[in-house]
């Protein structure tokens, strides 16, 4: 079962609550340690909705950076784009001929 954006955000929100706790943090010094208004941190955490650089912010003030790591397909690899323009290199043009 594919879940939903909504149950996303529920379960990042909740994830991100629980590293909150458990660092003894209240929702105000999260927010202000990851310069974020108070209402987008208890948004994110509700999982009402937050903008990306919220999420980054946050899960970078506490410390999770390998969270945003894991989300990155290509790693230390070449960029998606330098993969397309290697592959179109390596294609030789080929006619097509018509009887």
């Amino acid at each position: 079962m594919t879940n939903s954006v909504a149950d996303w955000e529920l379960r990042l929100g909740s994830q991100v609550r629980a590293l909150r706790i458990a660092a003894g943090l209240e929702q105000a010094a999260l927010a202000e340690a990851s310069n974020a208004s108070l209402s987008a941190v208890q948004a994110l955490e509700a999982g009402r909705g937050s903008s990306l650089k919220t999420l980054i912010r946050v899960v970078r003030a506490l410390g999770r950076e390998d969270w945003l790591d894991a989300l990155d397909p290509v790693g230390e690899g070449p960029s998606p784009m330098a993969l397309l323009e290697a592959e179109r290199g390596r294609r030789t043009p080929q006619r097509v001929r018509r009887r």
